[in-house]
């Protein structure tokens, strides 16, 4: 095509040649709805009145005159006309059964917000929207009346998303691509589509007087990534009717597991309501993860054990009281920098159909979606009321659901004004001065796929961050592939290099060697190549950069000495991990051995492939694991030193010459700048708890032990020379990894300067004892 124009032409042609006349149209009249199948039953109009048009979405109330009913409000700048739909069901007679549909105009509009008091409208009340305005895709406009739309406020959702064509805005299989979003589609998604839930705020059963929040200090936190349906829809513990629910991570044998282990939040992947990729639902699979969101103020349907009528907001808001009552915050994974409505050839759910342009970047060609994010569309945050939905919704699961953070999936897009990555951008600045969000934790994952999006180091003070460059680093040193140890030296102390400066501290930093993102750990030393056949994506899908060693062989494997091989490597990973400086993140399961069979893209994966397998705990190997993993978290809470809330400074600062970090060579001297830069399999970190910055909570200094950590990434055993005076008169081993039950290695004494056996592959951590 040479112009708009020519396309528009077209397509208006082909509209009319297949019954849809004028639908291409920016001049065509507003259509009367078409409905699939059987008319359905359509009850007599309903009184509205104006009511206000704050606070945004459904909110049951009082109004005048003591009646009780629903405050109707929804931005939808550019619209027409807003038409309230509520939904009910009757019964099979013989007008048949089904579903009644009654439409209340909103005719108030205030700031572009269309709004109105439903007398009678009671929390359970299930209902969307229908927006009216123009259908002009050259120009960005895409309302269509014809579609039921969600409402972006909607506190609870009743169905789930399958993505017939109905649900489409454009007639979804047009023959001709070109100009296929740009043919409406007048066909009624209603029936297709599941609906918002008026809710109780108010509800006896929400009630918070008992609960506290645990208010963990950054520097004291121990992350555990979790999937609420994988960590507990195999428990044994659990009743099989809460599995894979809030119900059952609120259950005492769920929280035992977490409790055992000593981590202090859970990171839960995304619960705000998503729906299912078209291209996944063509192939009879399901989006796993959840980085497909629809409703931000929505916990996910699917999660819900007591119902989906409202019942799932009470049940979220349980599971966060039990935990908190175990000393353990709940962190949300949230993804605010794209929607499930994917790029022009997605469905039309919500935002589209309420407002293309206001919602959505989009290109200097308005048919087309700026992608910053790999998912086909990208919220536009610099927009007002863009900015609103993405803070209200933030506070609302602050204040009203209990949480105590948030990690940012692709943070960056977020933090674009126009097109670059700004730090002062208005996403930033509002979250940096807002009463309520700068109290809780901010995890940013640092990068998005646009030009200039990897902003590791990069982000304010109030900010943590996913730091990839540790779990490069730390990957690579075991599987032998570091050309020195500069950058680990960095990363196991802090990474001062990204975070020294803006008065930002060391937790800044967190760490990771996994994420659900990728390999599990266990899969990290069993694989080298990603085995994603089941995704059915010609295992095309999921990264090709895994920094992985198989230790021998490809996957499972017989060989005795390979798997006592991959034991001890996990057992270096997670034990640098968790001796490093910044904030642990562990992955559920990786403690236990989880496996994913290769797979490192498992988004897909609804099923035993990512559920975490309890049963591995019956395998005294696993078992070890566990309680090592354990072991590590209990001494990093009991030693301040392993969680500092200042960086090293390496100065001395007695006159004896101890510094508060220093590095050693295998022959038991101080690194030089040459050893930094020469290749290295082995690195001894000395940490000195004489000279912890800060003071107790009564203003006295911070004395803790201090501990030599001796990494060995070679495959043969070697000698490392203990340091002496001014660092030590002798030494406690306190982990050995070359031995899978930890009993019979610590407590074993060495004296200053004397030479201590270090097995292939393993981390000796040893206490100061004189």
């Amino acid at each position: 095509m040479s112009s708009a124009a020519e396309q528009k032409a077209v397509a208006q042609q082909r509209a009319v040649e297949t019954g849809h006349p004028d639908t291409a149209s920016p001049d065509a009249a507003l259509p009367a709805t078409v409905l699939n199948g059987a008319p359905r039953a359509v009850l007599p109009a309903v009184p509205v009145w104006p009511g206000a048009p704050v606070p945004l979405g459904a909110r049951f109330r009082t109004g005048p005159d003591g009646v009780s009913g629903t405050n109707f409000a929804l931005w939808a700048g550019g619209a027409e006309a807003v038409e309230l739909c509520l939904f009910g069901e009757v019964g099979d007679g013989d007008e048949g059964g089904g579903e009644v549909e009654t439409r209340v105009a909103l005719t108030e509009l205030t700031h572009e917000i269309w709004h109105g008091f439903v007398p009678g409208v009671m929390p359970g009340q299930r209902y969307g929207y229908r927006v009216h305005g123009r259908w002009d895709p050259w120009t960005g406009a895409r309302w269509n009346p014809a579609k039921l739309l969600l409402d972006p406020y909607a506190r609870a959702v009743d169905g789930d998303f399958e993505l017939p064509p109905e649900v489409y805005g454009h007639v979804r299989d047009w023959p001709q691509q070109q100009v296929a979003d740009t043919v409406r589609d007048d066909r009624d998604s209603a029936p297709y589509v599941p609906k918002g839930v008026v809710v109780h705020d108010d509800a006896p059963d929400d009630e918070w007087a008992d609960d506290r929040r645990p208010k963990t200090p950054w520097a004291d936190s121990v992350i555990y990534e979790l999937h609420v349906k994988g960590f507990t829809k195999l428990h044994p513990g659990i009743p099989e009717e809460l599995r894979g629910t809030y119900a059952g991570l609120a259950h005492p044998a769920a929280i035992e597991h977490l409790t055992k282990l000593g981590v202090t939040a859970v990171e839960l992947l995304p619960v705000h309501q998503f729906a299912h990729e078209d291209h996944l639902l063509r192939r009879g699979m399901k989006n796993y993860w959840g980085y497909n969101s629809i409703g931000y103020f929505a916990p996910h349907a699917g999660y819900a054990a007591t119902g989906t009528a409202g019942q799932q907001v009470g049940e979220f808001k349980r599971m966060v009281r039990a935990l908190h009552a175990a000393g353990i915050e709940v962190i949300l994974d949230v993804v605010y920098n794209h929607t499930a409505e994917a790029d022009e050839h997605g469905p039309t759910l919500s935002l589209r159909g309420i407002d293309n342009r206001g919602y959505y970047r989009l290109q200097n060609d308005p048919r087309r979606y700026s992608d910053y994010t790999g998912c086909g569309n990208t919220l536009h945050v610099v927009q007002p009321h863009v900015l609103r939905l993405i803070t209200d919704s933030l506070r609302y699961w602050v204040t009203e659901m209990g949480v105590d953070g948030f990690r940012f999936d692709l943070a960056a897009a977020l933090a674009r004004s126009m097109h670059d990555v700004d730090m002062l951008s208005p996403f930033l600045a509002v979250i940096a001065q807002d009463p309520v969000l700068r109290r809780v934790k901010l995890i940013a994952e640092p990068w998005d796929v646009g030009s200039g999006g990897y902003q590791v180091g990069a982000f304010p003070p109030l900010w943590t961050e996913w730091n990839d460059r540790y779990r490069n680093a730390v990957r690579d040193f075991w599987r032998g592939a570091l050309p020195d140890v500069r950058d680990l030296g960095y990363r196991l102390s802090g990474s001062s290099d990204l975070y020294a400066w803006g008065g930002r501290r060391p937790y800044a930093s967190v760490n990771f060697v996994t994420a659900h993102d990728g390999f599990t750990l266990r899969d990290m030393v069993s694989y080298e190549r990603k085995h994603n056949e089941a995704n059915g994506e010609g295992n095309r899908d999921g990264t090709d950069d895994n920094r992985a060693w198989n230790c021998g062989a490809e996957g499972e494997t017989d060989d005795e000495h390979v798997q006592a091989l991959r034991r001890r490597q996990l057992r270096n990973l997670l034990t640098t991990l968790l001796l490093s400086t910044g904030v642990p993140m562990l992955v559920a399961g990786d403690e236990l051995g989880r496996t994913q069979g290769g797979n490192n893209n498992a988004y897909c994966q609804d099923n035993e492939i990512s559920w975490v397998d309890w049963g591995l705990l019956e395998d005294p190997g696993w078992r070890a694991l566990t309680e090592l993993t354990a072991r590590l978290v209990e001494l990093r809470h009991r030693h301040p030193v392993l969680r500092r809330r200042a960086f090293f400074s390496g100065r001395a600062h007695s006159a004896d010459g101890l510094r508060d970090l220093a590095w050693f060579t295998p022959r038991g001297t101080e690194m030089t700048e040459g050893d930094w830069y020469a290749p290295a399999a082995t690195l001894g970190m000395y940490l000195s708890g004489r000279d912890i910055p800060g003071r107790d909570a009564r203003g006295a200094p911070i004395v803790d032990d201090s501990f030599l950590a001796i990494l060995h990434a070679g495959e043969h055993p070697t000698n490392f020379a203990l340091p002496g005076p001014p660092w030590a008169e002798r030494y406690e081993v306190l982990v050995d990894t070359s031995r899978e039950e930890q009993g019979a290695a610590p407590g074993v004494g060495y004296g200053a300067g004397e030479e201590i056996g270090v097995a292939g592959r393993a981390v000796l951590l040893l206490r100061v004892v004189g």
